[in-house]
């Protein structure tokens, strides 16, 4: 017994250690954020239960939020790269705590989808500053974990949020919204307060020399990033996944509903994917992170889809609990498998707008999924949709074993390179990361991090 727990102990510790403080008051922001996620979460349940909409409005109201993504996610990774990490990330969440307290007042229809969109807009907006400044701070080696951690703490959040939410809400939803704002205000100033911008400059000389012309980056465009067939073809296998992992917020609530269940119900079902990431996360990344990302993706993709398909055999809460637990498992996998994948095919000198595209497809996902889950439960019911759900796991699957059998093993990366075909995405790309695509690393390089940043272990 002992020395079970002396290697959990272990375990623990190199989990956390060896990373900046920079991360981890990144981490806190990112852990402070979630606490206050209520909104897109319960948006759904509060159109159709506590102001009596349609399941056609409610669905068309998570896509204007989905829309208003779109609009942000490729000025904010061009903002990203241009203006910086940090400023981009305070912009976001005050005009997200703002955006987010007036939805609250919103009483006509059109002025909640209107209002809907700017928060949606806000709250996507923050999404590539984040992942561009993480990766900017963490050594290529430790980025994979940095991603987990992260994610541990938006989930961790969301766990506490989404049962304390779905209590409040019996009492008013009016303090869902004002509390969101709070908290995210409550971001902004840890932001504000604690992390240095990140952004990489310019390599070389700045004599105005031919050498230093030589020796700058390549310019990175939204084009260079469309020309990308690798990483275009990994947005769109995400936006498949995406599209599923948004029926959890959109059509499951409005499902639940249908069947007689209160938001308290959908609150403590929806808890149980917070609380095993929470559980899981740290320890299943620990087991995987060494193995092909070929078979993690493709397994988490069937995980994903059959998880939703079990939604169709739900009557009771407890089975609704066992299908959230299959596709959560495969979210588990998928996420630190695939922004490692990310990170990996992005030029140091373009991360905010490929993090922009690749958080494009997230938005595209919560425009067209409630449109696309909302209208098939109007017109062929919710078992429709879960058996679809099945159907476009399998496919993301087949693609995700055709993309990556065809990936080389190595490939070339000549400096300054502004794609990242240049990249080697080889069968270790998510669990080392070691490979920038416009220079060379060094075994425990960071780039781009401030000096002042030290490597330390968590407080």
């Amino acid at each position: 017994m002992s020395a079970s727990i002396a290697r959990m102990r272990r375990a623990a510790v190199e989990s956390v250690s060896g990373l900046p403080r920079q991360f981890w008051w990144l981490w806190t922001s990112t852990l402070i954020n979630r606490l206050g996620a209520f909104v897109a979460t319960f948006l759904a349940l509060y159109l159709t239960v506590e102001r009596g909409f349609s399941a056609s409005y409610a669905g068309l109201v998570g896509a204007l939020y989905g829309l208003g993504g779109v609009i942000s996610s490729i000025g904010a990774g061009v903002l990203t790269d241009r203006l910086g990490r940090r400023p981009t990330m305070l912009i976001a969440q005050l005009s997200t705590a703002a955006s987010v307290a007036l939805l609250g007042f919103m009483e006509h229809p059109v002025a909640i989808a209107a209002v809907a969109c700017l928060v949606g807009m806000a709250t996507n907006a923050s999404r590539p500053a984040v992942q561009a400044m993480m990766a900017d701070i963490v050594a290529p080696e430790d980025r994979v974990r940095a991603f987990s951690l992260n994610y541990w703490a938006i989930n961790l959040g969301f766990a506490i949020s989404s049962t304390a939410a779905g209590l409040i809400a019996e009492h008013g939803y009016l303090a869902l919204f004002l509390g969101e704002s709070a908290l995210v205000l409550a971001c902004a100033l840890v932001v504000f307060w604690k992390l240095p911008e990140s952004r990489p400059e310019a390599m070389g000389p700045k004599d105005g020399t031919q050498d230093a012309a030589a020796s700058a980056p390549a310019a990175v465009s939204m084009l260079t990033v469309l020309r990308d067939g690798r990483f275009m073809t990994v947005v769109g296998l995400n936006l498949l996944l995406a599209l599923l992992f948004q029926q959890a917020y959109v059509s499951m609530p409005v499902s639940m509903g249908q069947d007689g269940f209160s938001s308290s119900d959908f609150g403590l079902v929806i808890a149980v994917n917070g609380v095993l990431i929470v559980l899981l996360q740290i320890p299943v990344t620990r087991f995987i992170e060494h193995r092909s990302p070929a078979m993690l993706l493709i397994g988490s993709a069937l995980l994903a889809g059959y998880g939703f398909g079990l939604t169709a055999l739900a009557g009771s809460v407890a089975m609704y609990a066992v299908a959230v637990a299959v596709w959560t498992l495969g979210e588990i996998i998928n996420s630190p498998t695939q922004m490692g994948l990310v990170v990996q095919l992005s030029p140091v000198h373009g991360r905010g707008r490929y993090q922009g595209m690749y958080a494009l497809s997230w938005s595209v996902a919560s425009l067209t999924a409630p449109l696309l889950g909302g209208a098939v439960i109007d017109h062929y019911g919710a078992d429709a949709l879960w058996a679809g759900c099945a159907v476009v796991g399998t496919v993301a699957a087949v693609g995700y074993g055709l993309l990556l059998r065809n990936v080389p093993r190595h490939a070339g990366a000549g400096a300054g390179a502004a794609s990242s075909d240049t990249v080697a995405a080889s069968d270790t790309v998510a669990a080392s990361d070691t490979v920038a695509a416009s220079k060379p690393e060094g075994s425990r390089s960071r780039e781009a991090g401030p000096a002042s940043a030290p490597t330390e272990p968590v407080a």
